[in-house]
């Protein structure tokens, strides 16, 4: 089977890409799927996303020993451990510990896919070890990938649209065929990469990061390939 990629900009689209069994890979560049790997990859045992903040304090309520974290409009909400800031996420404070995450778009966007069997969790920190990792289970099982930006509250956004076409780009040397929207972000990026950031700050969610005081998380995240790890998501729950 030759390996066949999407990129799906709309929620029925990631709908219909569950409904295929396809492997998906889940991008929130800004902030959510770069914090997830940041405190993964600095010793966090585990990540329950959840959608609404509500989920979030009843969960914490039944487990008070794990830490929440996530954001609404880009602030830590109240009561919470942690905001969606990957720089917060550092081994001393994240060690062994299980965060209960929720943010405005990421954790949106994983709930829509929770009914299917293979999610992982990308962002320029890891584009290569994803790709690596669900090529060779799209051709182990015979599956189709779909990778699926998150957007700004489920809108078209620069970053994400980018970071699927790093993706892509990876997957296209393995002789993968993709869809159109593939070829438009592969060829975005190509377009893109080598002054990366410069053109992640011309999006609007970047601009208004920079305006929150959080222009060194847009830094942090533009950073290609520090991590290899391929985060993924079974019953509910990241892990690596």
């Amino acid at each position: 089977m030759n390996l066949f990629v999407r990129l799906d900009l709309s929620a029925r689209e990631a709908a219909q890409a569950v409904a295929r069994g396809d492997v998906i890979i889940v991008i929130d560049v800004l902030r959510c799927t770069s914090s997830m790997i940041n405190a993964l990859a600095n010793g966090a045992e585990r990540i329950i996303p959840v959608k609404t903040l509500r989920e979030a304090y009843d969960l914490k309520s039944k487990y008070p020993n794990y830490l929440l974290a996530g954001e609404r409009e880009g602030r830590k909400p109240r009561g919470f451990d942690f905001g969606n800031s990957p720089l917060e996420f550092t081994g001393e404070k994240v060690q062994g510990e299980t965060l209960i995450f929720t943010t405005t778009s990421g954790t949106a966007a994983l709930s829509r896919c929770k009914n299917a069997e293979r999610v992982f969790i990308a962002s320029f920190l890891n584009v290569s070890s994803v790709a690596s990792e669900v090529e060779k289970i799209a051709l182990k099982e015979k599956r189709e990938i779909s990778i699926i930006p998150s957007g700004q509250k489920g809108k078209f956004s620069l970053e994400d649209f980018l970071c699927g076409g790093a993706i892509a780009e990876r997957l296209a040397r393995r002789n993968a065929a993709l869809s159109d929207s593939a070829v438009a972000s592969l060829l975005s990026f190509q377009k893109a990469k080598d002054s990366l950031l410069n053109h992640i700050m011309m999006g609007k969610h970047a601009q208004n990061l920079v305006r929150m005081g959080f222009g060194e998380d847009v830094r942090f995240c533009c950073q290609v390939d520090i991590y290899d790890v391929a985060p993924s998501i079974k019953k509910g729950v990241v892990t690596l």
